[in-house]
């Protein structure tokens, strides 16, 4: 139990808690033109006769899987507090144990540090992009103690941002716990800061964007305008800003050509990262910044319990994550469209998305959402080297969950709800609740809980049990079509009498073409039996040399025509029928480009749904 979590059980004030000596690391880079860190951590008033066991995390808060951070540390070394040599030994590839101290460890370690996102650290000259798993040793038994960090920058420019604590050193930063400074990433370079106010619980707070990246002041500007714009609609839709601790609220953003990818939320910040300049990804780069925003509420204070408190030493599984994750992401291009930054053609395609891969995913047979959220260990940024089918095993919890949050929204405005008034009842029931000397959710939510306030919000029990029984637990699709006709939307074939034989990952050459992936289950390459690394030699009498190729051949024919096949694969070369079936892809269309006529209330409907709430027009 935390000690914050005891005093709460227990009644007492904070002053009558034994203060403990902080763990206290410092950070330098002297040779970062090699991607080295040099980390020194001290930890005191230990137990005497009790061997310090120190940990290399395992594991990464917002990420699911196991990433080995130790893997990256070298040159351990420790002495005690005269200064002593003290010998290190590894229990296990993750550990280390320091035995014969005199009730102080200082401890030193190089970090090499060179993948810049939201899971690992990298340090070079232009930068220390620091995630607090990727980087920091820390030790068993003194979760609980607070924790002092400085950072010696390697460049007199650089400056540092991070949601940990400020002090009157503008390079150094405390943290209450373990929990709290691991969780906190942190950016040293000279970055733009860019920052605005927002009002909120009776309070200021400083919302801030430290961008790294190698365009203009104007651009720059630009962005921050529109990140503004979306941040209002979010706190809008939710009926507020969370209480932020410390007053702050910051992106860490890197826009480089050395960056990688990604988006990491934290409780008071978050990791924006990608290759994309914003001369020309600006609104790519925006949708991260919506979704992660987003999880300021959603993930972070409205918390699932399988995930409350984060294990650091192991994969962390939680059956809540198409909520988590998954109505975050249907959240993420809708908030885009309510701050008047895309138009309602801009915004269809994240729906025609959606819908497709949910109706049409084979995984879906396999595993509810629930069950799909607890495969997050095994693919969010897993690594593995042997092949596997998830083609056909698997449906992204991101994306699910953002097909259940699209069908529940709109069956709730049929109700004269929205989904933005269940994320507030969530946020009224769990998420404002909230321990203020952990930094923590006091009331971590369950499954039941999300089913019980859906049926506390609609007064019908039996709908909030059906829903979750048919589309949470279950693998039925909401009716899309039904549901979005108000809207004045239609849900209709792509590509309607096109033979299809499957969404198949080709690669052409001279002479054939071969399968690059498995073919999807029951799909009319599968039904033939060819597989992953099958070469087609010949279709419907045709050589296939190109993605031309195929494509005229479909074209000339009609769904449920046989189509011959020729292909070498383990066993040789063989001849099968393909039976051809009319092509699955679906598309959002409005009323306006399928001809039909746009009434009032189509107009009232996409208001209230797609409209401003932050009195934007």
């Amino acid at each position: 139990m935390k000690a914050s979590a005891l005093l709460i059980a227990l009644a007492l004030p904070a002053s009558h808690v034994v203060a403990q000596a902080p763990v206290t690391y410092e950070v330098s880079f002297p040779n970062a033109v090699h991607h080295e860190a040099e980390v020194a951590v001290t930890f005191a008033e230990l137990p005497a006769g009790r061997p310090l066991q120190v940990r290399m995390s395992r594991s990464s808060p917002g990420r699911y899987a196991l990433h080995e951070f130790g893997k990256n540390v070298y040159s351990v070394k420790a002495v005690d507090g005269a200064g002593r040599p003290l010998a290190v030994t590894r229990p296990d590839p993750y550990g280390w144990d320091v035995s014969g101290h005199d009730g102080t460890v200082r401890l030193t370690y190089t970090l090499f540090a060179d993948r810049g996102d939201g899971t690992y650290a990298q340090v070079d000259e232009t930068h220390a992009h620091l995630n607090g798993p990727a980087t920091f040793m820390w030790a068993r038994g003194l979760e609980s103690r607070p924790v002092r960090v400085t950072f010696r920058p390697a460049n007199p420019r650089w400056q540092v941002a991070t949601q940990l604590a400020p002090t009157g050193d503008p390079y150094t930063f405390t943290a209450p716990d373990l929990q709290y400074f691991l969780d906190s990433p942190v950016e040293v370079s000279a970055h733009d800061l860019r920052s605005w106010e927002v009002r909120g619980n009776g309070k200021t707070y400083t919302i801030r964007i430290a961008l790294h990246h190698e365009g203009t002041a104007e651009e720059a500007a630009a962005f921050t305008e529109m990140t503004k714009k979306v941040v209002a609609e979010q706190a809008a839709a939710m009926g507020g800003f969370p209480d932020f601790d410390y007053g702050t609220y910051t992106f860490l953003a890197d826009y480089l050509p050395h960056a990688s990818g990604d988006g990491m939320e934290h409780r008071n910040s978050t990791v924006v990262s990608s290759t994309r300049p914003l001369s020309t990804g600006a609104m790519a780069n925006l949708g991260t910044v919506s979704h992660e925003f987003f999880h300021a509420w959603n993930v972070e204070r409205i918390r699932p319990r399988s995930l409350e408190p984060f294990d650091f030493e192991r994969a962390n599984m939680s059956g809540d994550l198409w909520f988590a994750e998954g109505f975050t992401q249907y959240y993420t291009p809708l908030f885009i469209k309510r701050a008047g930054l895309t138009e309602l053609e801009q915004y269809l395609p994240s729906l025609t998305g959606t819908i497709n891969a949910v109706t049409n995913a084979p995984g879906r047979q396999l595993f509810s959402p629930v069950e799909m959220s607890m495969q997050a260990p095994f693919v969010d940024a897993a690594a593995s080297i042997d092949p596997n089918n998830r083609g056909n095993t698997f449906l992204s919890y991101y994306t699910w969950g953002a097909g259940i949050g699209l069908g529940l929204d709109l069956a709730l405005r049929a109700r004269g709800l929205s989904l933005d008034d269940y994320m507030q009842a969530m946020w009224r029931d769990f998420g404002r609740l909230q321990d203020t000397v952990a930094l923590a959710p006091l009331k971590p939510y369950t499954i039941d809980d999300l089913r019980n306030t859906l049926a506390t919000l609609t007064k019908d029990r039996a709908f909030a049990d059906d829903f979750f029984r048919r589309y949470v637990e279950g693998h039925e699709v909401p009716d899309y079509e039904r549901l979005l006709a108000p809207a004045g939307l239609v849900l209709r074939k792509a590509q309607p009498g096109q033979a299809w034989i499957g969404e198949a990952v080709i690669g052409y050459d001279e002479e054939q073409a071969e399968l690059g992936a498995y073919p999807l289950t029951g799909s009319p390459l599968y039904r033939a039996g060819l597989t992953r690394g099958d070469r087609i030699v010949s279709l419907g009498g045709r050589p296939v040399t190109s993605r031309q190729d195929v494509a005229e051949v479909l074209a000339a024919h009609r769904p449920g025509d046989a189509v011959a096949v020729e292909f070498e694969g383990r066993s040789g070369r063989r001849a099968a029928s393909l039976q051809t079936v009319e092509s699955p892809v679906l598309e959002v269309a409005t009323y306006e480009a399928a001809g039909r006529p746009v009434t009032a209330a189509v107009r009232s409907f996409r208001q209230g749904w797609l409209g401003s709430k932050a009195g934007r027009r």
